[in-house]
């Protein structure tokens, strides 16, 4: 299982809300970078990027920040937020992404998404399944519709899609443990790649996700406030390559 820390950005800092609400807002860096190269100082790979100025503006924004991280890091980096056109896609694709993700577009303009699947491949291409109570949020957690979020996930693994970020909402932030019943369930009906989001507090929690087959866990708040180490990912990260 893939551990990827999070990164959310507003305007150029490394902040975390609680439950995607902007009031919350905590900045625990100035400078992103700094964060990036303590993940790769310990031995983790990817990064999960996100413009939350993006989300609610709409449309791409903190780019400079994903070229930064992708040109003095060796993390590979799949970067959300405000994607909502084909200009967007290009700026994180040039900006370094490794990969994109999209949700509030996928549920609001799906055939624009499965454009971007069939023009880029499904290993670029991560679908963003968000959601409050089993019903997917838009727009930057802001909107809410009435669409289930396994049926929405179903519905465009027959699409080409292969790997999902999954968060519930109720989850984040709240350093309370992952919505393991949801993946479970989200892993039986599908054959989707899974990269579990929201929660996560612990090691233990990290074996847990890794047993119900994630093959992603994305940490943010729990490193942020000392509920995880570095050190302990980097053990993880050691024991399960093996």
């Amino acid at each position: 299982m893939r551990i990827i820390p999070a990164i959310d950005i507003i305007e150029g800092k490394c902040v975390r809300l609680t439950k995607g609400d902007y009031s919350t807002r905590k900045t625990y860096r100035d400078n992103p970078l700094d964060a990036a190269r303590k993940f790769e100082a310990h031995g983790i790979q990817y990064l999960h990027l996100v413009d939350l100025d993006g989300a609610r503006s709409k449309h791409i924004v903190n780019h400079l920040v994903l070229h930064e991280i992708a040109t003095k890091t060796s993390l590979k980096i799949d970067f959300g937020g405000g994607i909502k056109s084909d200009e967007d896609v290009r700026i994180a694709f040039e900006s370094g992404a490794a990969q994109i993700t999209g949700g509030s577009i996928a549920q609001q303009q799906p055939a624009l998404f499965q454009r971007w699947l069939t023009t880029y491949g499904a290993d670029r291409i991560i679908l963003g399944a968000d959601s409050h109570h089993r019903k997917i949020a838009t727009d930057g957690w802001q909107q809410q519709s009435e669409e289930d979020v396994v049926d929405f996930i179903s519905a465009y693994e027959k699409e080409g899609v292969r790997y999902v970020i999954c968060t519930d909402i109720a989850k984040d932030g709240m350093l309370e443990g992952p919505s393991t019943d949801l993946y479970r369930e989200i892993i039986a009906r599908t054959n989707i790649q899974l990269i579990a989001s929201g929660g996560i507090t612990s090691v233990d929690d990290l074996l847990a996700l890794q047993a119900l087959g994630c093959e992603g866990a994305i940490i943010g708040k729990a490193i942020y406030e000392g509920k995880i180490g570095l050190n302990e990912l980097g053990s993880f990260l050691m024991r399960t390559q093996k």
